[in-house]
Protein backbone atom coordinates (compact mmCIF):
# COMPACT_ATOMS: atom_id res chain seq x y z
CA UNK A 1 0.00 0.00 0.00
CA UNK A 2 1.38 3.64 -1.12
CA UNK A 3 1.20 6.00 1.96
CA UNK A 4 -0.53 9.14 1.48
CA UNK A 5 2.15 11.14 3.34
CA UNK A 6 5.68 10.06 4.00
CA UNK A 7 7.97 11.95 6.16
CA UNK A 8 11.66 10.25 5.82
CA UNK A 9 14.69 11.33 8.18
CA UNK A 10 13.24 15.00 8.60
CA UNK A 11 15.34 17.63 10.00
CA UNK A 12 14.33 21.17 11.03
CA UNK A 13 16.61 23.87 12.75
CA UNK A 14 15.86 27.57 13.31
CA UNK A 15 18.56 30.15 12.73
CA UNK A 16 17.56 33.01 15.20
CA UNK A 17 20.02 35.65 17.21
CA UNK A 18 20.10 33.25 20.21
CA UNK A 19 21.36 29.89 18.60
CA UNK A 20 20.41 27.43 16.06
CA UNK A 21 17.16 26.00 17.10
CA UNK A 22 17.46 21.93 16.26
CA UNK A 23 13.01 21.67 16.14
CA UNK A 24 13.23 18.33 14.79
CA UNK A 25 16.04 15.93 14.41
CA UNK A 26 15.32 12.55 11.80
CA UNK A 27 11.50 12.52 12.26
CA UNK A 28 10.15 9.71 10.62
CA UNK A 29 6.21 9.01 9.68
CA UNK A 30 3.60 7.53 7.63
CA UNK A 31 -0.31 8.22 7.10
CA UNK A 32 -1.87 5.06 4.59
CA UNK A 33 -5.34 6.52 2.55
CA UNK A 34 -8.27 6.62 5.13
CA UNK A 35 -5.70 6.07 8.17
CA UNK A 36 -6.19 8.66 11.30
CA UNK A 37 -2.60 8.99 12.78
CA UNK A 38 -2.68 10.28 15.86
CA UNK A 39 0.97 12.72 17.21
CA UNK A 40 1.06 13.18 21.12
CA UNK A 41 3.27 15.39 23.13
CA UNK A 42 4.06 17.44 25.42
CA UNK A 43 3.62 21.45 24.52
CA UNK A 44 7.11 22.58 22.35
CA UNK A 45 7.80 18.74 21.38
CA UNK A 46 7.47 19.65 17.53
CA UNK A 47 4.51 17.90 16.84
CA UNK A 48 3.09 21.30 15.36
CA UNK A 49 6.23 22.34 13.66
CA UNK A 50 6.02 19.10 11.68
CA UNK A 51 2.84 19.91 10.42
CA UNK A 52 3.69 23.31 9.17
CA UNK A 53 6.71 21.71 7.51
CA UNK A 54 4.50 19.18 5.73
CA UNK A 55 2.03 21.83 4.63
CA UNK A 56 5.10 23.77 3.22
CA UNK A 57 4.20 26.73 5.89
CA UNK A 58 7.73 27.04 7.46
CA UNK A 59 8.72 30.34 8.95
CA UNK A 60 11.67 32.51 7.75
CA UNK A 61 13.84 31.38 10.17
CA UNK A 62 13.38 27.78 9.66
CA UNK A 63 16.09 25.37 7.30
CA UNK A 64 15.54 21.76 6.29
CA UNK A 65 18.70 20.27 7.36
CA UNK A 66 18.08 16.33 5.71
CA UNK A 67 15.36 14.50 4.30
CA UNK A 68 12.24 14.38 2.87
CA UNK A 69 8.23 14.73 2.85
CA UNK A 70 6.74 13.34 0.14
CA UNK A 71 2.83 14.13 -0.17
CA UNK A 72 1.61 11.10 -2.91
CA UNK A 73 4.42 11.86 -5.31
CA UNK A 74 4.89 15.60 -4.52
CA UNK A 75 8.31 16.60 -2.84
CA UNK A 76 7.12 19.10 -0.58
CA UNK A 77 10.22 20.18 0.46
CA UNK A 78 11.64 20.47 -2.90
CA UNK A 79 8.58 21.80 -4.81
CA UNK A 80 8.18 25.49 -6.09
CA UNK A 81 5.68 27.26 -4.44
CA UNK A 82 2.97 27.58 -7.03
CA UNK A 83 2.77 23.59 -7.13
CA UNK A 84 2.43 23.63 -3.05
CA UNK A 85 -0.75 26.29 -3.25
CA UNK A 86 -2.42 24.07 -6.11
CA UNK A 87 -2.24 21.64 -3.47
CA UNK A 88 -2.76 23.65 0.00
CA UNK A 89 -6.72 24.12 0.09
CA UNK A 90 -7.86 21.43 -1.92
CA UNK A 91 -6.07 17.97 -1.26
CA UNK A 92 -4.15 19.22 1.66
CA UNK A 93 -6.02 21.16 4.55
CA UNK A 94 -5.14 22.07 8.25
CA UNK A 95 -7.23 23.11 11.14
CA UNK A 96 -4.92 25.77 12.58
CA UNK A 97 -4.63 25.75 16.32
CA UNK A 98 -5.17 29.22 16.83
CA UNK A 99 -8.24 30.10 14.80
CA UNK A 100 -8.34 33.96 15.03
CA UNK A 101 -5.25 34.39 13.92
CA UNK A 102 -6.20 32.24 11.03
CA UNK A 103 -8.99 34.01 10.41
CA UNK A 104 -8.78 36.54 7.97
CA UNK A 105 -10.49 39.44 10.70
CA UNK A 106 -11.89 41.82 7.90
CA UNK A 107 -13.59 39.55 5.47
CA UNK A 108 -17.16 37.70 5.90
CA UNK A 109 -16.16 34.10 7.13
CA UNK A 110 -19.29 33.01 4.79
CA UNK A 111 -17.15 34.91 2.21
CA UNK A 112 -13.60 33.14 2.90
CA UNK A 113 -15.23 29.85 2.38
CA UNK A 114 -16.22 31.10 -1.11
CA UNK A 115 -12.77 32.05 -1.74
CA UNK A 116 -11.50 28.49 -1.21
CA UNK A 117 -13.87 26.97 -3.34
CA UNK A 118 -13.29 29.24 -6.41
CA UNK A 119 -9.81 28.65 -5.68
CA UNK A 120 -10.19 25.02 -6.04
CA UNK A 121 -13.14 23.70 -7.39
CA UNK A 122 -15.39 24.25 -10.39
CA UNK A 123 -18.44 25.00 -8.93
CA UNK A 124 -20.66 28.42 -10.70
CA UNK A 125 -20.28 31.46 -9.00
CA UNK A 126 -24.18 31.30 -8.31
CA UNK A 127 -23.79 27.96 -5.93
CA UNK A 128 -20.61 29.23 -4.03
CA UNK A 129 -22.51 30.45 -1.26
CA UNK A 130 -24.97 27.66 -0.72
CA UNK A 131 -21.83 25.00 -0.03
CA UNK A 132 -20.70 27.54 2.27
CA UNK A 133 -23.63 27.63 4.23
CA UNK A 134 -23.83 23.79 3.73
CA UNK A 135 -19.82 23.98 4.90
CA UNK A 136 -20.54 25.60 8.05
CA UNK A 137 -24.06 23.18 9.08
CA UNK A 138 -21.85 20.43 8.54
CA UNK A 139 -19.95 21.70 11.94
CA UNK A 140 -23.13 22.22 13.50
CA UNK A 141 -22.76 25.63 13.83
CA UNK A 142 -26.40 27.19 14.05
CA UNK A 143 -28.28 29.57 11.71
CA UNK A 144 -25.55 29.23 9.18
CA UNK A 145 -27.39 31.51 6.66
CA UNK A 146 -26.77 34.36 9.02
CA UNK A 147 -23.00 33.24 10.33
CA UNK A 148 -21.89 33.54 7.12
CA UNK A 149 -22.51 37.15 6.82
CA UNK A 150 -20.47 37.37 10.31
CA UNK A 151 -16.81 38.75 10.67
CA UNK A 152 -14.65 36.38 12.97
CA UNK A 153 -15.03 39.31 15.98
CA UNK A 154 -18.64 38.60 15.99
CA UNK A 155 -18.43 35.09 16.85
CA UNK A 156 -16.98 33.28 19.97
CA UNK A 157 -13.43 30.89 20.06
CA UNK A 158 -15.26 27.89 19.91
CA UNK A 159 -17.66 29.18 16.72
CA UNK A 160 -14.39 30.26 15.40
CA UNK A 161 -12.72 27.00 15.52
CA UNK A 162 -15.95 25.15 13.95
CA UNK A 163 -15.37 27.85 10.89
CA UNK A 164 -11.93 26.53 10.52
CA UNK A 165 -12.84 23.53 10.74
CA UNK A 166 -15.79 24.29 7.86
CA UNK A 167 -13.00 25.62 5.66
CA UNK A 168 -10.05 22.59 5.96
CA UNK A 169 -12.85 20.08 5.45
CA UNK A 170 -15.07 22.37 2.13
CA UNK A 171 -12.85 20.22 -1.04
CA UNK A 172 -12.79 17.28 0.91
CA UNK A 173 -8.97 17.03 1.39
CA UNK A 174 -7.49 13.44 0.88
CA UNK A 175 -5.04 14.28 3.74
CA UNK A 176 -6.04 16.52 6.50
CA UNK A 177 -3.87 18.04 9.29
CA UNK A 178 -5.98 18.77 12.38
CA UNK A 179 -3.68 20.88 14.87
CA UNK A 180 -5.69 20.20 18.24
CA UNK A 181 -9.20 20.49 16.55
CA UNK A 182 -11.66 20.57 19.50
CA UNK A 183 -9.91 23.28 21.05
CA UNK A 184 -12.71 25.82 22.82
CA UNK A 185 -15.18 23.12 21.61
CA UNK A 186 -18.13 21.90 24.37
CA UNK A 187 -17.80 17.92 24.74
CA UNK A 188 -20.89 17.21 22.55
CA UNK A 189 -19.24 19.39 19.49
CA UNK A 190 -16.03 17.74 20.01
CA UNK A 191 -17.86 14.37 19.10
CA UNK A 192 -19.61 15.48 16.32
CA UNK A 193 -16.63 17.01 14.44
CA UNK A 194 -14.04 13.89 15.44
CA UNK A 195 -16.72 11.58 14.27
CA UNK A 196 -17.14 13.64 10.96
CA UNK A 197 -13.62 13.27 10.70
CA UNK A 198 -13.96 9.85 11.07
CA UNK A 199 -16.31 9.50 8.74
CA UNK A 200 -14.63 11.29 5.92
CA UNK A 201 -11.70 8.83 6.98
CA UNK A 202 -13.76 6.01 6.37
CA UNK A 203 -15.98 7.07 3.78
CA UNK A 204 -14.07 9.13 1.41
CA UNK A 205 -10.41 7.60 2.31
CA UNK A 206 -9.41 10.64 3.99
CA UNK A 207 -6.14 10.26 5.19
CA UNK A 208 -5.97 12.82 9.32
CA UNK A 209 -2.66 13.72 10.69
CA UNK A 210 -4.44 14.62 14.47
CA UNK A 211 -2.06 16.67 16.85
CA UNK A 212 -3.30 16.75 20.37
CA UNK A 213 -2.52 16.49 24.16
CA UNK A 214 -5.57 14.23 24.28
CA UNK A 215 -4.17 10.67 24.69
CA UNK A 216 -8.27 9.98 25.26
CA UNK A 217 -9.33 11.55 22.58
CA UNK A 218 -6.15 10.15 20.15
CA UNK A 219 -6.83 6.36 21.83
CA UNK A 220 -10.61 6.62 20.76
CA UNK A 221 -10.48 7.64 16.76
CA UNK A 222 -6.65 7.26 15.27
CA UNK A 223 -5.54 3.81 14.02
CA UNK A 224 -2.07 4.46 15.33
CA UNK A 225 -0.20 7.27 17.17
CA UNK A 226 3.11 8.43 17.24
CA UNK A 227 4.40 10.06 20.19
CA UNK A 228 6.97 13.00 19.74
CA UNK A 229 9.80 14.31 22.46
CA UNK A 230 11.59 17.41 22.13
CA UNK A 231 11.64 16.77 17.90
CA UNK A 232 12.04 12.91 18.25
CA UNK A 233 9.41 10.56 17.19
CA UNK A 234 10.31 8.11 19.82
CA UNK A 235 7.36 5.58 19.60
CA UNK A 236 4.96 4.26 16.79
CA UNK A 237 2.41 1.47 17.47
CA UNK A 238 -1.36 0.73 16.59
CA UNK A 239 -3.57 2.60 19.21
CA UNK A 240 -4.62 -0.42 21.42
CA UNK A 241 -1.18 -2.01 21.22
CA UNK A 242 0.36 1.24 22.39
CA UNK A 243 -1.53 2.12 25.26
CA UNK A 244 -1.81 -1.35 26.69
CA UNK A 245 2.26 -1.81 26.11
CA UNK A 246 4.08 1.52 26.12
CA UNK A 247 7.48 0.76 25.57
CA UNK A 248 9.64 3.56 25.90
CA UNK A 249 9.39 5.44 29.14
CA UNK A 250 7.78 8.62 27.85
CA UNK A 251 5.19 7.14 26.73
CA UNK A 252 4.48 5.30 29.71
CA UNK A 253 5.54 8.48 31.62
CA UNK A 254 2.34 10.24 29.74
CA UNK A 255 0.06 7.35 30.05
CA UNK A 256 0.69 7.76 34.00
CA UNK A 257 0.22 11.20 33.74
CA UNK A 258 -2.98 11.35 31.71
CA UNK A 259 -6.10 11.74 33.87
CA UNK A 260 -8.68 8.68 33.55
CA UNK A 261 -12.43 8.55 34.85
CA UNK A 262 -10.87 6.50 37.75
CA UNK A 263 -8.01 8.73 38.32
CA UNK A 264 -7.90 10.46 41.58
CA UNK A 265 -5.36 13.46 42.31
CA UNK A 266 -2.94 11.94 44.17
CA UNK A 267 -2.58 8.72 41.53
CA UNK A 268 -1.69 10.87 38.94
CA UNK A 269 2.39 11.17 38.48
CA UNK A 270 3.52 13.93 37.08
CA UNK A 271 7.08 13.79 34.57
CA UNK A 272 10.37 14.48 36.42
CA UNK A 273 12.39 17.59 34.77
CA UNK A 274 11.33 19.53 31.83
CA UNK A 275 12.58 19.32 27.97
CA UNK A 276 15.88 20.17 26.88
CA UNK A 277 17.05 23.72 25.28
CA UNK A 278 17.24 22.84 21.73
CA UNK A 279 20.35 24.92 21.23
CA UNK A 280 23.70 23.74 21.19
CA UNK A 281 24.92 19.74 22.03
CA UNK A 282 22.13 17.56 22.92
CA UNK A 283 22.59 13.82 23.43
CA UNK A 284 21.63 11.19 20.98
CA UNK A 285 18.15 10.69 23.63
CA UNK A 286 16.92 13.77 24.25
CA UNK A 287 14.92 12.25 27.03
CA UNK A 288 17.93 11.11 28.62
CA UNK A 289 18.06 13.67 31.51
CA UNK A 290 14.56 12.55 32.73
CA UNK A 291 14.62 8.93 32.23
CA UNK A 292 15.12 6.65 35.47
CA UNK A 293 16.39 3.98 33.01
CA UNK A 294 19.34 5.73 31.11
CA UNK A 295 22.52 3.95 30.58
CA UNK A 296 25.95 5.36 28.97
CA UNK A 297 24.66 3.56 25.97
CA UNK A 298 21.91 5.96 25.68
CA UNK A 299 24.29 8.63 24.44
CA UNK A 300 25.94 6.54 21.64
CA UNK A 301 24.73 8.01 18.09
CA UNK A 302 23.05 6.76 15.98
CA UNK A 303 19.67 6.23 18.42
CA UNK A 304 18.75 2.83 16.84
CA UNK A 305 14.92 1.86 16.21
CA UNK A 306 13.84 -0.68 17.80
CA UNK A 307 10.89 -3.15 16.17
CA UNK A 308 8.83 -4.92 19.18
CA UNK A 309 6.39 -5.66 16.26
CA UNK A 310 5.66 -5.51 12.73
CA UNK A 311 4.06 -1.98 13.84
CA UNK A 312 5.26 -1.17 16.80
CA UNK A 313 8.33 0.79 16.81
CA UNK A 314 10.42 2.21 19.39
CA UNK A 315 13.46 4.60 19.16
CA UNK A 316 15.43 3.61 22.68
CA UNK A 317 17.90 1.40 23.88
CA UNK A 318 16.08 0.07 27.08
CA UNK A 319 12.62 -0.10 26.13
CA UNK A 320 10.43 -1.42 28.69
Amino acid sequence: MTAQLRIEDFSLVFRTRHGTVRALEDVSLSIERGEIVGVVGESGSGKSVMAYAVMGLQDGAAQAQGGRIMFGGLDMLAAAEPALAEVRGRELAMIFQSPRTALNPIRKVGRQIEDILRQHTTLPRAELRKHAIEALARVRIPDPERRCEAYPFELSGGMCQRVMIAMALACSPVLLIADEPTTGLDVTTQAVIMDLIRDMSRGARMSTLLITHDLGLAGEYCDRIAVMHAGHVVEVAPTEELLSRPAHPYTRQLLAATPTPRSTVEGLVSIPGQLPDLRGDLPACRFSARCERHVAACDERPLPWTALSASHLVRCRVPL
